[in-house]
This record gives C-alpha cells, sequence and structure tokens, in this order.
C-alpha cells in the first residue's frame, strides 16, 4: 500500500502552481477579451496543456529530489487511470479547433463537457490515492453538471455570457478550485510519512 503522506507532499505545491495558472489564464483571457468560440477553445487546451506539463515537470522534480524513478509503476497507474477521460476531454474540442467551428453555444457546453471528463479523470487517478482525491473528482462532475445547467438555462431565458465572464469562469472553476485543494493539502498534511 503506498503512503497517503508522500502524495499529500506530491500533490499539495502542484496543485496550488496548477490553480495559480489556471486563475492568471482566466484573467488574461478576459483581458485579451477572447470570444467564445475557436480562439478560447485553443487558447484553453493550451492552458490545459501548460498545467499538465507543469505537473509532471514538479512531479518529476520531486521523484529526482528524494532519488526515485519519475516514470513508476504508481505514476504509470495514475496515467492510465486519467487518460480516457483526457483523451475524451481533447476530442471535444476537436470540432471547434479542427472544423473552425464557431456555435458560441456549443462552445459554452463545451466548458462543463470539461469539468465532467476532468472530474473522472481526478476520480479515477484517486483510486491510487488518498480518499480526498476522490472527492475532487466528484466536485468537478457535479460542478460540471451545474453548470451545464445554468447555461442551458441561461441560454433558455435569453440571458448570455460575455467574452471575459466565460475566461472569469474557466479560470475561477479550474484554477480556484486547484488553488483551494492545493492550499487545503498544504494546511493539513501531517509531519513526516505516516500514512
Amino acid at each position: 500500500m503506498e503512503r497517503t503522506a508522500v502524495y499529500r507532499r506530491a500533490m499539495g505545491p502542484v496543485m496550488v502552481v496548477v490553480g495559480v495558472t489556471g486563475l492568471a489564464a482566466g484573467a488574461l483571457g478576459a483581458f485579451l477579451n477572447l470570444p467564445p468560440a475557436l480562439p478560447s477553445v485553443a487558447y484553453w487546451t493550451g492552458v490545459a496543456v501548460v498545467c499538465l506539463l507543469e505537473a509532471c515537470w514538479m512531479i518529476r522534480r520531486q521523484a529526482l529530489n528524494a532519488a526515485e524513478n519519475f516514470w513508476s509503476p504508481p505514476t504509470r497507474r495514475v496515467a492510465q487511470a486519467v487518460a480516457p477521460a483526457f483523451f475524451a476531454g481533447a476530442v471535444a474540442g476537436l470540432p471547434f479547433v479542427v472544423l473552425h467551428w464557431e456555435a458560441v453555444n456549443a462552445v459554452l457546453l463545451l466548458m462543463p463537457a470539461w469539468m465532467v471528463f476532468y472530474g473522472f479523470a481526478m476520480h479515477s487517478a484517486g483510486f491510487f490515492m488518498p480518499r480526498g482525491f476522490k472527492l475532487f473528482g466528484w466536485g468537478f462532475v457535479v460542478g460540471g453538471v451545474v453548470v451545464f445547467a445554468g447555461i442551458l438555462v441561461g441560454i433558455s431565458r435569453g440571458f448570455w455570457l460575455s467574452n471575459q465572464s466565460v475566461n472569469w469562469a474557466m479560470g475561477g472553476l479550474f484554477g480556484g478550485a486547484h488553488l483551494a485543494y492545493g492550499l487545503y493539502l498544504h494546511f493539513t498534511e501531517k509531519g513526516g510519512n505516516a500514512s
């Protein structure tokens, strides 16, 4: 059985960095006034890739500092667990990038779809980590469903989201959740390697 304290120490800083990146990306997207169509999908796909690279770099650095292999059996299991949901999320954005699909309502619905797919990935990874990680995944799944319902209600009542609000929502929902969870892990971490 893996030690949960090791996972908590590894994931806390990763979550904080990814959270700060997400919040900064939301602010930058709002400042650039990216339209909620192809440029926004390409932008947020790029942000996701940057966050994934940040996480891999930080975990690799932690492994090197601890004189451990980066691509260890636990790392491989987590990567295999998250791969299907990450792949589905990437495929969901392809019509906008490849076909230059500019349907704004569809782009608005892509945001909660990404949240749900990401929640599936985090929940799957949670089978190899402490219970809190599965709850983090469930938070994204439930949050995605709530956002989806809110967007549908808003569209049916004639409300419209501005370009800035879409980018703030992406930054706040993804970045804010990661930052909050990273801070939670940091402040609740117990000393030593005890599980």
